[in-house]
């Protein structure tokens, strides 16, 4: 097993996306801003095991979404990294079990966080 701390939407230049989604962000930057989240999940994985034909399958996603207290569409939020997954990885293995969840706040007041499980290939 893999066990991915949270990664936020950083950018390939640093920059990272913040706000609170239901506010100042929409539910469409957000899906963006966790489907950048996937994309920077899958660079670590790389990085980890040096080639992603070594995933046997993604287990769990925790996403954490930085919502007002009235917002109630999280998982519409996180389905950003899910389609990703499921787009590289394909159904059998990119499906996964999942728990899209609103916080008060994420460090730096980021959008949204995510961390993954991942089973590894013998």
């Amino acid at each position: 097993m893999l066990y991915l701390s949270g990664q936020g939407p950083r950018e390939a230049d640093g920059f990272m996306h913040v706000g609170k989604v239901g506010a100042e962000v929409g539910v469409e930057a957000a899906y963006a801003h966790a489907k950048l989240t996937g994309i920077n999940l899958l660079s670590v994985m790389h990085e980890a095991l040096g080639d992603l034909g070594r995933v046997k399958r993604v287990v769990k996603l925790l996403g954490m979404v930085n919502a007002v207290p009235y917002f109630v569409d999280h998982p519409s939020v996180i389905n950003g990294c899910s389609d990703l997954l499921i787009n590289v990885f394909g159904e059998e293995v990119g499906q996964h079990a999942r728990s899209a969840v609103g916080f008060g706040s994420l460090p730096g007041n980021i959008t949204v966080e995510i961390e993954a499980i991942v089973a590894l290939r013998d």
